[in-house]
């Protein structure tokens, strides 16, 4: 249980925390309009997240058995996916590093806010890949019980919240920070850095 929370929580930080176009529109959102507007758009990033994260789990379990004779190479190859989207994720931070775009944003209602960024959060294919290669890579071979992947899922969720919910809360005085060239360049590395740590931990257990 103790891992399954661990490993929810890494998994739903590292594909929170870069800040790029969709950071960068809840902070502004925020500084624009109210925190709660803004809170609520952070709920829905990380709704799109725990969706992406509970597919994953299922899927991982349904096929546990099919692949468990490639556990092995398996696990290589979701490592070697990992790695990918930790090096684009880094190759984009120094390509936005090098050329920031600043969009107007429109203030939304609460719940407008929530749709809008759950909409677009759901569209990123790059997250629904994120979580299919961790999840079927690290339990590949193992059923997985219910409660741990709950556990999981649960975690990976309260992670991307309380990122998105930061990102909220700083509104437009950490909004100059975090959105700004140098910000989301660091903060885009770091979370490469968190993905190519879980990537490696695939191999080595």
């Amino acid at each position: 249980m103790t891992a399954a929370l661990v490993s929810g929580l890494l998994a739903g930080y590292g594909i929170a925390i870069p800040v790029g176009a969709v950071g960068t529109y809840l902070v502004a959102l925020t500084a624009r309009t109210s925190l709660r507007a803004g809170l609520a758009a952070a709920f829905g990033v990380a709704t799109a997240d725990g969706v992406y994260a509970l597919v994953a789990v299922l899927g991982g379990a349904a096929i546990a058995g099919v692949v468990a004779p490639f556990a092995g190479p398996l696990r290589l190859v979701s490592a070697a996916v990992l790695i990918v989207l930790a090096a684009h994720g880094a190759l984009r931070a120094v390509r936005s590093h090098r050329t920031t775009t600043v969009r107007p944003v429109t203030p939304l209602a609460p719940g407008r806010a929530y749709l809008s960024l759950l909409g677009i959060t759901l569209v990123n294919p790059a997250t629904v890949v994120y979580f299919t290669a961790l999840v079927v890579g690290d339990r590949a071979g193992t059923a997985g019980s219910v409660p741990g992947q709950t556990v999981f899922v649960l975690a990976a969720f309260a992670a991307s919240a309380s990122w998105q919910a930061l990102l909220a809360g700083g509104g437009a005085l950490l909004g100059r920070v975090l959105t700004g060239r140098r910000g989301r360049l660091v903060t885009a590395l770091a979370a490469s850095a968190v993905i190519t740590a879980l990537a490696v931990r695939l191999v080595l257990t």
